[in-house]
């Protein structure tokens, strides 16, 4: 088994489980998530992204007892992309995608030309990190399989993925981020309020995380803007910036629907995926190995 293969069940997993869980929103059982209409914009990420932004200029929000928009809820993460952010056919098992990446406008990673083939390298003879049942980090952990749930107390916002059990805890107190020193998984993030966006700064990354199961990557100096605004009452625009002088030209941007998943009763399921796990020892004698960071050349 391949890592193509490997992320194959991966995904067929998180379809099965979505279809059983959760219903698909009134576009249609079955339509591909990029074909829906969203808060009445396209769902595909590079007519999602403009038509969203001028959503959220007319959308008045819920509110918390603090006055802070609503956001609380089980939603669907993100567009399930987390195979290949980059727009990519049908293979493997894997469905075709659309492209989340809105800037540059070619829909590709600006990479530089040394890290083009360090990404072509990491697919070829490394473990995904998510596959191995480490965390995500950002922005992968908001595109990745099953669903999610936001929670909001003052001073803080929460969010719990049932996808290797993640959470992430963002203050929006105005603390500083831990010390550079600190190296993390899910890296450090930092949130405010922007009117009603809530706009997060992620640093202190560890460089061992993958953007996606094809081996995209950043390094540990990457740093991620998240701003994440409600465009009606059941659709979050989630926009995320990155960027990382060891690894690319220029900085670039993701965009895409996050939707709020309504079925009654919904709780989200323990992912245990550490234990029980049985494709490891078979993977490791493979040849594949633990990804551990990049150095970029000098």
């Amino acid at each position: 088994m391949n890592n193509r293969c490997f992320g194959a069940v991966i995904v067929m997993g998180a379809v099965v489980a979505g279809s059983a869980l959760a219903p698909l929103p009134a576009a249609g059982q079955g339509v591909p998530w990029y074909k829906m209409v969203l808060a009445g914009c396209p769902g595909e990420p590079r007519a999602f992204h403009p038509c969203a932004l001028k959503k959220a200029k007319t959308f008045s929000p819920p509110r918390t007892p603090d006055g802070k928009p609503d956001m609380q809820g089980h939603w669907f993460d993100g567009p399930e992309s987390s195979q290949n952010i980059e727009e990519h056919p049908e293979s493997y098992g894997i469905p075709a995608n659309p492209t989340l990446i809105v800037e540059p406008p070619d829909g590709n990673i600006p990479y530089q030309p040394w890290a083009v083939a360090e990404q072509e390298k990491n697919f070829k003879i490394y473990q995904d990190p998510q596959g191995q049942c480490f965390t995500s980090g950002v922005p992968r952990v908001m595109y990745v399989p099953f669903g999610s749930q936001i929670v909001q107390i003052p001073g803080y916002v929460v969010m719990h993925f049932e996808q290797n059990r993640g959470s992430r805890i963002i203050p929006t107190d105005g603390r500083p981020h831990v010390g550079r020193n600190v190296r993390l998984w899910e890296m450090d993030s930092r949130g405010r309020w922007e009117g009603n966006t809530l706009v997060v700064d992620v640093t202190n990354a560890n460089g061992r995380n993958w953007l996606d199961a094809q081996g995209n990557f950043a390094s540990s100096a990457v740093h991620v803007i998240e701003r994440l605004t409600m465009i009606d009452a059941d659709t979050i625009h989630y926009e995320a910036t990155i960027e990382d002088p060891n690894v690319y030209t220029r900085s670039w941007k993701i965009a895409f629907p996050i939707r709020r998943n309504r079925q009654p009763g919904h709780e989200q399921l323990e992912y245990a995926c550490v234990e029980g796990e049985r494709d490891q020892p078979h993977i490791n004698s493979l040849g594949y190995k633990t990804y551990l960071g990049v150095v970029r050349p000098k």
